[in-house]
């Protein structure tokens, strides 16, 4: 078994090499852990991994080759916890049953109804309409089907139908070393080259070498100018996790070629829509962020700001204090995405979704609205459309 998580770590894109993999062995024959998936999870990914940002590519691999394996040592007569109960079966209803279910009657009033639910609610339920539960039609909890609700610790999303969601969850950072697909996009972002000599003079300018020396009678002149570079400067706002999942590749292969084309490249997280926070490291995120304000007074007016999201959310996270699903935001999206605009005159929206779409979803009508039709699609025409707008 451990020789083909070998090759297939190997497979995977993570250049483990034979000592790491005798040195994980070695640990292994010494009892260094208990056998538990969780400690041998951890203790393979320090032994095999060289570079934090491949600890995702570790991840897919080791879930993939050791899917199940939790079975095997859970002992005949071990005790069933709870928790597994409480998730049964996901409740399946027909397009029909769906369409039947109404919302609650707006933010204001879910809001209200929550926190009477939270008042009146003293023991647990599952598979209702009205109580907090699972398995049910309850606009409250998780694991069931609401066209507008409140998830509460439900492990990712299901219906992608959440108002608010209350749960921690984890977003991984972007992979910047995946080359695959991306020279079409190099060669887009290229229109917005702007090359500049600057700084001090180590390269060698030959023509003017050559000049200088036939006119000093043959006697050598080294002529020297600074190195020609891109002087372009980018911020790029990446939207990570929730349905942005469906678009990690693409998004990897954005953020890989814009790293290799701009020396002047800052980059940021954020979820769904730019708040008063931002993040550099998603496994980090809910301790060290930036906030927002202090972006705009770090980076001036001459960045061009490129913001990657499918701008698919509830039409509350834009408009209302609040309406973020991960925690309450002072002011509205829209409020700092007017901020934004304001600070960068040059800026534009990559959309990974598929254009016919864009008319039956609200929030990428607003959120176009906002950035006064400056929102493209992230493929190869749309972001040479992008960059001519930014030139």
């Amino acid at each position: 078994m451990l020789t083909g998580f070998f090759f297939e770590l190997r497979a995977g894109g993570l250049k483990v090499s034979i000592t790491e993999f005798l040195t994980l062995l070695e640990l292994l024959k010494q009892r260094e852990i208990s056998f538990d998936v969780e400690q041998f999870y951890y203790l393979s990914r320090a032994c095999l991994v060289k570079d934090e940002s491949l600890y995702d590519r570790f991840d897919r691999v080791f879930s993939a080759h050791f899917k199940g394996i939790e079975d095997l040592f859970t002992p005949d007569n071990a005790e069933i916890p709870d928790e597994w109960l409480r998730k049964q079966i996901e409740l399946g209803l027909s397009e029909e049953e769906k369409a039947q279910i109404e919302a609650m009657g707006g933010w204001e009033k879910l809001m209200e109804t929550l926190k009477q639910r939270l008042q009146e609610q003293t023991e647990r339920h599952q598979g209702g309409s009205k109580w907090i539960g699972t398995g049910g039609t309850s606009p409250f909890g998780a694991y069931g089907y609401n066209p507008e609700g409140i998830r509460i610790g439900q492990e990712g999303s299901r219906q992608r139908r959440a108002v608010k969601v209350w749960d921690k969850r984890e977003f991984k950072n972007l992979d910047d070393s995946l080359e695959l697909g991306t020279r079409n996009m190099k060669v887009a972002l290229r229109r917005l080259r702007r090359f500049a000599r600057q700084g001090a003079a180590e390269e060698l300018d030959l023509p003017d070498t050559i000049d200088s020396t036939a006119k000093n009678a043959g006697f050598l002149d080294l002529k020297m100018v600074p190195e020609r570079h891109n002087a372009t400067k980018v911020l790029l706002f990446l939207d990570v996790g929730g349905s942005m999942d469906d678009h990690v590749r693409v998004c990897e292969e954005l953020f890989s070629a814009a790293s290799s084309e701009f020396k002047h490249l800052e980059y940021f997280y954020f979820h769904n829509c730019v708040y008063e926070g931002l993040w550099k490291d998603n496994r980090r995120r809910h301790g060290v962020r930036t906030p927002t304000m202090d972006v705009l007074h770090k980076y001036p007016a001459d960045y061009k700001l490129i913001l990657v999201g499918d701008a698919t959310m509830s039409p509350y996270e834009i408009q209302h204090p609040g309406g973020s699903v991960e925690h309450w935001n002072e002011e509205s999206g829209a409020t700092w995405m007017k901020r934004l605009l304001n600070n960068y005159p040059k800026a534009i929206w990559l959309n990974p979704e598929p254009m016919q779409r864009w008319p039956y979803t609200p929030s990428i009508q607003m959120l176009a609205q906002l950035m006064e039709d400056r929102m493209y699609p992230l493929t190869v025409a749309g972001l040479e459309q992008g960059m001519r707008k930014l030139l």
